[in-house]
């Protein structure tokens, strides 16, 4: 199992577009992405200076992606 990086909400949002996701909107201080493509997914990501490495595994949960899939997209 390898580890996951500590990134911050920015650049796990960056990532994500990568991967197919949209941002939608910022609510507070969580910015909303959306997949449109079937399985529609929303994923919401707290725009913090480092995330938690428990929180980014339950956005990869959320978002349908692994960590090996996450490691390879680049910022």
């Amino acid at each position: 199992m390898t580890k996951l990086p500590i990134l911050s909400g920015k650049e796990v949002a960056k990532r994500l577009e990568q991967a197919g996701f949209i941002f939608v909107r910022q609510v507070g201080s969580h910015l909303i992405l959306r997949k449109q493509e079937p399985p529609a997914l929303t994923v919401s990501v707290p725009n913090h200076k480092e995330l938690k490495r428990s929180t980014l595994k339950n956005i990869l949960r959320q978002a349908d992606i692994t960590v090996e899939e996450f490691k390879k997209l680049k910022l």
